[in-house]
């Protein structure tokens, strides 16, 4: 039976994992393995038992390829074994893998294996996880209005039929109910870009732990949070 104290759907930002290696004395690429290889999965498993149907989080932006170079290598790397590890085994678990964001800039094969994930599991019904790859807020806006234009502008459809439900169709969260909760570890307090036409009425959550910390105690923390909040969506 649906919980309305528990949100459909979660967007989490991944933030703070350079930090954590810092505070450790460890490489900055560390951090990020911690994320991927023992964080990520333990988060979904969470999120199935509380009841949570979709969980979107945000792993690399489109800002993140102006990082040093052997960062970004490193975080390649990542993308190819230690996701794809994980995607597998949670592949297994019965998860629905989603990608969004422009992937035309990763290389190659990480292309082709993200495609495999969502393959792959397309008909499992437990959670779907998306990992939000090469996003950016705007970039995805500006992408969806150029399609939009070039429709319009071949006839396909008529500038009059706009509206935010067409608009919407056209973002890569097409097919996800927009996020009931934002996330973000790490003590920011901003967005960053991440979903700004899907969060309008996302209630947001803003904790101090680094995502490397952010275990179940610490999602229980933001879901209590979360059901204490009045939602009025305007009205």
């Amino acid at each position: 039976m649906p919980n309305s104290s528990i949100p459909k759907h979660i967007a989490l930002i991944l933030d703070g994992n350079r930090r954590w290696a810092r505070q450790h004395k460890l490489e900055v690429i560390k951090g990020h393995e911690i994320v991927a290889d023992k964080v990520i999965e333990n988060l979904v498993e969470n999120c199935i038992d509380r009841g949570v149907e979709y969980i979107t989080l945000w792993a690399f932006s489109t800002e993140n390829w102006k990082r040093d170079q052997s960062e970004v290598s490193g975080l390649m790397d990542i993308f190819r074994r230690g996701l794809a590890r994980s995607a597998e085994r949670l592949h297994k678990k019965g998860v629905k893998i989603n990608v969004i964001g422009d992937m035309s800039r990763f290389p190659q094969d990480i292309q082709e294996n993200a495609k495999k994930w969502i393959a792959d599991s397309e008909n499992n019904t437990r959670i779907t996880l998306t990992f939000a790859l090469n996003y950016g807020g705007r970039d995805e806006i500006l992408r969806a209005t150029k399609r939009i234009v070039e429709k319009a502008v071949s006839g396909e459809i008529k500038v009059s039929e706009i509206d935010e439900e067409l608009f919407s169709s056209y973002l890569d969260t097409a097919s996800l109910p927009d996020p009931d909760l934002l996330i973000r570890p790490g003590g920011e307090q901003r967005l960053s870009g991440y979903l700004p036409w899907q969060t309008t009425y996302t209630e947001l959550y803003f904790t101090p732990v680094l995502m490397p910390d952010f275990d179940a105690a610490e999602l229980d923390k933001a879901l209590a949070d979360f059901s204490q909040r009045q939602r009025r969506f305007g009205g």
